[in-house]
């Protein structure tokens, strides 16, 4: 990796920045201790603006913390996923509601098109990065309606604690072969009634039926972590 520019503020920012990927995509193991001296090398990072952008992941939920034994990457578990899940669906249906209140018919328009557009990729693409990708566009475009920034922002880090996990669960969406662009566009339907209420309850049911397969999708998750080294081995 190349190392990093030492100048307080910036250096603690782009350390931050990397170890946040390195801790969204579970480089470290879940439930690992995070080896800070082996960490400062790897990043050629001095270790107090580690310590500090560690500490940040911490405040984030990114990283745990224990006294006296050090910095650890998350769990990984049913119990955790299902929280998060629990979570998103509490910030997107108040925002879902929010935006049928305030966006214009051409806001909706704009989202139904973009859905349009990417129909058709969407039922042929194999790649689940690429399948996240399209799936999160909608949501985030959705809760952008809400005019909310602090939505927007929970909802990202949501979205970045969970993106993991749901790549994984992809999998095995796309050998049932279905598609999400139907739901997407039936919440839709019902924001263009104006009732909010209803809206939020069609982003519940919609969230809440991929939370039912929390558990299948963090057992995909640990295949996905493991399996590399074990090939390797």
């Amino acid at each position: 990796m190349k190392p990093l520019n030492q100048n307080t503020e910036d250096a603690v920012s782009a350390i931050y920045a990397q170890l946040r990927e390195m801790a969204a995509s579970f480089a470290f193991k879940p439930g690992e201790r995070i080896n800070e001296s082996a960490l400062s090398r790897a990043l050629g990072a001095s270790r107090t603006p580690l310590r500090e952008a560690l500490n940040r992941l911490v405040a984030e939920g990114f990283v745990d913390f224990h006294a006296g034994r050090g910095f650890f990457c998350r769990a990984l578990s049913e119990t955790r996923i299902q929280h998060l899940y629990d979570a998103r669906v509490a910030i997107e249906c108040e925002a879902v509601r929010q935006a049928t209140q305030r966006a214009h018919p051409a806001d909706l328009d704009a989202i139904e098109l973009a859905l349009d557009q990417s129909h058709d990729e969407y039922q042929t693409c194999t790649n689940p990065i690429r399948l996240m990708e399209l799936d999160e566009a909608f949501h985030v475009q959705l809760t952008a309606l809400s005019g909310n920034a602090e939505l927007q922002s929970l909802l990202a880090t949501i979205y970045d604690k969970i993106r993991f996990v749901r790549t994984a669960d992809l999998r095995r969406l796309q050998a049932t072969g279905r598609s999400t662009t139907h739901r997407h566009k039936r919440i839709i339907a019902v924001m263009r009634t104006g009732d909010g209420m209803a809206a939020s309850e069609a982003m519940r049911a919609h969230i809440q039926d991929y939370a039912q397969h929390a558990a299948e999708a963090v057992r995909l998750a640990f295949a996905d972590i493991y399996a590399p080294k074990e090939a390797s081995e």
